[in-house]
């Protein structure tokens, strides 16, 4: 199976519902590389790399979302880098 990476907007009502926290934390189950951020227009941004079924998987997730949220759009764009560090949860920007 041959690694990947996305780069991920997610877009909907995701304030308050600890959609980073909980997107950080399947991250790490699924043992990918990466970031997460909300973005100061409450969109959130994240970037996985790992194996290509799993990033398929959190692609997934990212629609679902936690309870609580309403996921409106997932845009997912290949990301030029393949990441190899802890997945890490980011300050706003």
């Amino acid at each position: 199976m041959s690694d990947r990476s996305v780069h991920v907007v997610v877009a909907g009502m995701l304030q308050g519902v600890g959609y980073r926290s909980w997107l950080a934390q399947i991250a790490d189950s699924y043992e990918l590389s990466g970031w997460v951020r909300e973005r100061m227009t409450g969109e959130i941004e994240a970037v996985f790399s790992g194996p290509s079924e799993v990033v398929a998987e959190m692609i997934a997730e990212c629609r679902k979302g936690p309870r609580g949220s309403n996921v409106t759009s997932v845009s997912v764009q290949e990301y030029s880098h393949i990441l190899t560090t802890p997945f890490e949860v980011r300050e706003t920007s």
